[in-house]
């Protein structure tokens, strides 16, 4: 069994979103995710994701869950199976109870993860024969201990050098795993040959990947491995596993450009350093970042390159922004990279920059405001037009406003103005989705979604059959009222009469569960809604939970009003017990008669419901 404890852990360091993004492409809609449900063919996206309640529910089929809910349904897998894929993808290690086997379960991606690992370490032996390589990392001011922590390596001039370690050169696992290049003649060669070796590994610390940099001159300067199925440059950081530590002791991350980068600056004591893969920062990298740290600083040569890939990073962390969190620029003279600079200037005024990064809502500003005349009344429109759909995407509501009030600033605006102008473009954004909407589709033979990626895993099933009811749903009980309250704030569940609740019925039942869990000391799940539904798996409460949960989706209680919503729930709740006890004593009366001090309770009872009814005025009797 896997504790409790640890599954509550991993959703609260996994993003639902994330998780579910690596086998369905998801479109960001309000302040939810959406995509065609691949558990129904479909034509127009109904399968929610919601970041905040990490749970997720198709509005046609209903099928809904938990991140391990969505591997188990989408994959196939088992319960545990689904908890340690997730903890793959946390970096952490699952429990074990001494029950397991100790043989290792070889479900393809272990013989992957095998021979990237034989390979990398067969260019670190290579390392200290090869000369040349060794001097060029001594000229790099590299030592061989942040060599050896980094596993540092070099490919031999060969063509076929792997065929050394790997007897079965022609296995289609070297092929699998990106080492190899078979040409259109049938001929197999190494991919990487003469180049410093820089191994990539996942959260995990497990390689799956090598980044090669040529020693002199020579063109491709960095050569990455190939996406394969454990490797997807999109969602990967270099350095990230060791700058794990550095980045929560430091309280900040540095996003530089190149592998040498992060080796560099981590042999200057900057140990917090991370890179992107050849490729932009995209939003799973910030999101990977924001779960570590609340500041993350992105530097950038001071060039016209660094400034395009700097904007790049802000145009894909927009929808990822909070409040309590900042993201942050700093551009270095052009004469530097982070390399030269901290070489140049040492590690105390690297971070002293770094601490005097430039904001993103100020780069925002002045990047727009360097690309249009703001003395003119032209230049001045064309601002605040290509800063609408920026400030739009914006998911943290108080940065946006003070992004609202420079743009204001900026165009000579009033903010009430540069808020219609927001309204405008967001009128037409929509008009123009509506319109596409209605265009007809291309016939569809079945779901869009693409099959899941991961390498060995047993196709998808198809999702039980769940038709969406039909018809207007019939309001729920005070009872069920209460439930779905508490399960939009969990914490509320300490201010119920809990010898109110009658523990008959489902929902009665699971009111009662989420009360005793609290009440036993355990914290409120921290990982939304979904975790909370996730503690109650194998329990008699799941289906019930999950099904309200469901229905809180597609009907959350609007967070203006939800206060007085509880109270009032509370206040008949309570009308709703008076008038049960009543019932029975009227009943008893009837059938056997009630003694002295049922007579009395009777009277008091009925006083009380007086008073209720009388707005808490006690009438005469």
């Amino acid at each position: 069994m896997i504790p409790q404890s640890f599954v509550q852990e991993l959703l609260s360091r996994i993003d639902i979103v994330d998780v579910i993004e690596r086998h369905l492409p998801l479109k960001k809609s309000g302040a939810n995710y959406f995509a065609c449900c691949p558990f129904h063919g479909e034509k127009s996206p109904s399968f929610s994701v919601s970041p905040s309640k990490q749970f997720y529910h198709c509005f046609g089929c209903g099928v809904h869950g938990s991140a391990i809910g969505f591997l188990m349904e989408y994959n196939g897998l088992g319960f545990v199976d689904a908890v340690k894929e997730l903890a793959g993808q946390a970096g952490l290690q699952v429990p074990d109870d001494g029950r397991s086997s100790s043989a290792v379960h070889d479900d393809g991606s272990e013989r992957l993860y095998a021979a990237m690992a034989d390979a990398a370490r067969f260019y670190r032996e290579q390392l200290k024969h090869a000369p040349a390589a060794v001097a060029y990392l001594k000229r790099r001011g590299l030592s061989g201990e942040i060599a050896a922590r980094f596993g540092l390596g070099h490919a031999p001039d060969e063509w076929q050098a792997l065929q050394r370690i790997f007897p079965d050169y022609q296995a289609k696992t070297l092929a699998e795993a990106g080492l190899v290049i078979d040409n259109d003649q049938g001929r197999r060669y190494d991919r990487f040959r003469n180049r410093i070796i820089f191994p990539i590994h996942d959260r995990r610390g497990r390689i799956i990947a090598l980044g090669g940099r040529v020693i002199d001159s020579g063109e491709p300067k960095y050569l990455n491995s190939p996406e394969t199925p454990l490797f997807e440059k999109g969602r990967e950081l270099y350095g990230f596993f060791l700058a794990q530590k550095a980045i929560r002791d430091s309280g900040f991350a540095v996003v530089v450009e190149g592998y040498m980068d992060v080796v560099a600056l981590a042999q200057y004591g900057i140990e917090n350093a991370v890179a992107t893969l050849g490729t932009a920062t995209t939003a799973q990298h910030i999101h990977t970042l924001l779960r570590q740290t609340d500041r993350v600083v992105f530097c950038f040569d001071g060039d016209a390159a660094g400034r395009r890939a700097a904007w790049r990073a802000l145009e894909n962390a927009l929808e990822s922004l909070r409040d309590d969190a900042t993201l942050a620029f700093l551009f270095l003279p052009a004469e530097h990279d982070p390399d030269s600079f901290v070489r140049a200037h040492g590690a105390d005024t690297f971070r002293q920059a770094a601490a005097a990064a430039t904001p993103l809502a100020a780069f925002l500003i002045q990047e727009l405001a360097g690309r249009h005349p703001l003395d003119s009344a032209e230049g001045r429109a064309a601002f605040v037009h290509e800063a609408a759909p920026l400030v739009r995407r914006i998911a943290a509501p108080l940065l946006r406003l003070q992004v609202v009030k420079s743009v204001a600033e900026k165009s000579g605006l009033t903010q009430a103005e540069v808020e219609e102008a927001l309204e405008a473009f967001a009128t037409r954004t929509e008009h123009r989705r509506r319109r596409d909407e209605t265009t007809p589709d291309a016939p569809q033979s079945g779901p869009a979604s693409p099959a899941p990626r991961a390498f060995g895993n047993t196709p998808r099933r198809a999702a039980p059959n769940r038709p969406r009811p039909s018809g207007r749903r019939k309001p729920p009980s005070t009872i069920g009222t209460l439930l779905r309250l508490i399960l939009q704030h969990p914490t509320w569940a300490a201010r119920l009469p809990v010898g109110l609740i009658p523990d008959q019925g489902a929902e009665g039942g699971a009111l009662i569960a989420i009360i005793d869990l609290l009440s036993l000391g355990e914290p409120v799940p921290a990982g939304g809604l979904g975790a909370l539904i996730e503690h109650f798996r194998d329990t008699p409460h799941y289906d019930t939970l999950s099904k309200v949960a469901a229905e809180l989706v597609e009907t959350e209680f609007d967070e203006g009003v939800i206060e007085l919503i509880f109270e009032d729930t509370l206040r008949k709740l309570g009308a709703d017990s008076l008038a049960a006890e009543i019932d029975a004593l009227l009943r008893k009366d009837r059938e056997t008669g009630l003694d002295s001090a049922a007579r009395h309770r009777l009277a008091e009872l009925l006083i009380e419901k007086r008073k209720l009814s009388s707005g808490g005025n006690t009438p005469d009797l």
